[in-house]
């Protein structure tokens, strides 16, 4: 009770509680990354392990008063929207790393690849859902879009983790990496495209308004394309040295990426669906893209990024999964996603010419989900479509899948 009293003391004006909040979650992600890193994961499982040692499955349960007195109800609020601002720009910057001329140098071996990592867990996604339906699905979803959304859950691949660690593995410029990280562009761009489609169904109870805001969503797509990225280009086209960007400039860019989630939020497909799509167009030469990702992640993806897996981790709740059979379906939804993304893609480089080790080494990499993971299963969460069960569930299935990648990746492919 004194600890309460003394945190709500300290913390009891809106920004003060903010500032501790974002204090709170960037220190122990922090700390929390120096362990991660001596054992060889990336920085994102520190940040998916602090935001669920600052929720009610650790903090919550050790310390209640003061979990409570630092995340009260009116401040989550805050700081969901703070977390989701953080996100629009960080699927800019997603979108800003995948390059057209990647995807369109592609060879049918890496295509194959992709859509088996999207087509085999969808389909193994959703039978697994109309399973768990009767007893997870809740009274606030119909079935078409619990299953919907749980095969497009099963799909996703974390394509900037994946990059992070290829990188780090120093495999990017092997044959492996190029086409693991060509497979994730695609496997993202499809799932995006999936997942808004989606939403729309979730968002809209009759096809007609899910249908109209397909149609919305293609002349939105049909805008960007045809009238925003010409501009842009003629934007880059100006600014001599990208390094050296003005301001004008980079408010341009950040005008554009907030009217194009507003508008995707406003359709409703949801707006990180607009912040991916104006990253996506940037033009790619000259260093203008790689010039923009420099200025914003730092912010990005040292302050705002981790308040998302802090907000994850709020609504994270494992004391959910209270029996043994609880923790039986979470091992199966585990495993049913490894042998749908793993063995899907393992399967089909194998048939598409690479070797047992080389095919092995493709799934392990396509199976990783982080972050790319927990954005989808937040917005699931968001729409109802999803319960907080099973929430939890995907999120340790999100955890476990990213944790193993780089272990088994050292094994089968050294670095060279």
């Amino acid at each position: 009770m004194f600890t309460c009293r003394a945190v709500t003391y300290l913390i009891h004006e809106p920004l003060t509680r903010l500032i501790a909040q974002v204090l709170a979650v960037t220190v122990l992600s922090r700390v929390i990354g120096l362990v991660t890193r001596r054992l060889g994961q990336p920085l994102v499982i520190a940040e998916m392990l602090g935001g669920i040692v600052l929720g009610p499955s650790l903090l919550g349960w050790v310390a209640p008063d003061l979990w409570a007195g630092l995340f009260t109800p009116d401040s989550l609020a805050v700081l969901g929207l703070v977390s989701q601002f953080g996100l629009i720009f960080f699927m800019f910057l997603v979108g800003l790393e995948l390059d057209p001329a990647r995807l369109r140098g592609n060879s049918s071996a890496s295509v194959m690849i992709a859509q088996s990592g999207i087509f085999i867990p969808f389909v193994l996604g959703g039978v697994l859902a109309l399973w768990l339906f009767p007893r997870f699905g809740g009274a606030t979803t119909s079935r078409t879009a619990f299953v919907l959304f749980t095969g497009a859950a099963m799909s996703v691949t974390a394509f900037p983790v994946l990059a992070r660690i290829l990188t780090e593995q120093r495999l990017l410029a092997t044959r492996i990496g190029a086409v693991a990280i060509t497979c994730a562009a695609i496997d993202d761009v499809t799932a995006w495209c999936v997942l808004a489609f989606i939403v729309a169904v979730a968002r809209h109870a009759e096809v007609s308004g899910a249908a109209l805001t397909a149609v919305a969503a293609v002349a939105y797509l049909g805008v960007m394309l045809a009238v925003v990225r010409p501009l842009l280009a003629r934007l880059a086209h100006r600014v001599s040295d990208p390094d050296a960007m003005p301001h004008n400039a980079v408010a341009v860019v950040v005008i554009v990426v907030l009217l194009s989630s507003w508008t995707t939020e406003l359709i409703g497909i949801h707006a990180l669906f607009g912040g991916f799509v104006a990253g996506a167009i940037m033009p790619k030469d000259r260093g203008f893209a790689r010039a923009l990702g420099r200025r914003l992640e730092d912010l990005v993806v040292v302050v705002l990024l981790p308040l998302f897996f802090a907000f994850s981790g709020l609504r994270t709740q494992i004391g959910l999964l209270s029996q043994a059979g609880d923790w039986l379906v979470c091992g199966l939804v585990v495993l049913v996603a490894c042998a749908g993304k793993f063995g899907g893609c393992a399967i089909a480089a194998r048939a598409t010419g690479f070797g047992w080790r080389e095919a092995t080494a493709i799934g392990v990499l396509m199976n990783t989900r982080g972050l790319m993971e927990l954005i989808v299963l937040n917005i699931g969460l968001e729409l109802g479509v999803i319960s907080p069960t099973v929430f939890s569930m995907m999120v340790i299935m999100a955890l476990v899948t990213t944790i193993v990648t780089a272990p088994l990746l050292r094994r089968l492919v050294p670095p060279p």
